[in-house]
């Protein structure tokens, strides 16, 4: 007869998971550009379950109102629960959890603002590093997403995105420097890619 084990290893790795779109919010701060997620906003008269929909089909026309400083919708990825200022509390509650373990992800335009630069942002990197010693302080493995719905807007709106070959380039520099960066600080990577393709509608 089968029997279910209703134990968890002792190496069992529990923990959290969140994206830096989802968390950060400070898109104006230390250098960051903005990624294609911090244009998205959302239309009240959309049903919940559409939303994504009005994302996938946002128009050129959206995307320049979105860079309007004097724009009055709301961008939520822009905000998110402030992580970037308040990622020591954050962690710490994580600790007090239990978390043995933290999915998170790296925003490309932290460490690239445009996508195209030949030298990264110093001060973004810097971030990183202070969020993964302060896991490290925890005994918290990170384990990091690298694009996570966060292709700079700048590679969309001038390139196409990933429909144009040159992105290619732009990406393994970026990899590239973040795997020397962090190479001994985490173990565990996850490569995820998000096609992002604006549209015109007619």
């Amino acid at each position: 007869m089968f029997q279910l084990n209703t134990k968890f290893p002792e190496n069992f790795m529990w923990g959290g998971a969140t994206a830096a779109n989802q968390v950060e919010g400070a898109s104006d701060v230390g250098g960051k550009g903005l990624s294609v997620s911090d244009v998205y906003s959302f239309d009240e008269n959309i049903p919940k379950e559409h939303w994504s929909d009005q994302w996938l089909m946002m128009t050129h026309k959206q995307v320049e109102e979105a860079q309007d400083p004097s724009s009055k919708k709301y961008y939520p990825k822009r905000h998110g629960v402030d992580f970037y200022h308040h990622y020591k509390e954050d962690i710490a509650l994580f600790a007090e959890m239990g978390f043995k373990s933290y999915r998170m992800s790296i925003a490309w335009t932290r460490i690239f603002p445009n996508g195209d630069e030949l030298e990264p942002n110093e001060e973004g990197l810097m971030f990183y590093d202070q969020v993964f010693d302060e896991l490290n302080k925890y005994g918290i493995e990170p384990i990091v997403t690298i694009s996570h719905y966060e292709m700079p807007l700048y590679l969309a709106t001038k390139y196409g995105g990933w429909v144009n070959r040159k992105l290619i380039d732009f990406f393994v520099r970026y990899a590239t420097v973040v795997f020397n960066r962090y190479k001994d600080k985490v173990k565990l990577k996850i490569l995820i890619v998000k096609n992002t393709i604006l549209k015109d509608m007619v």
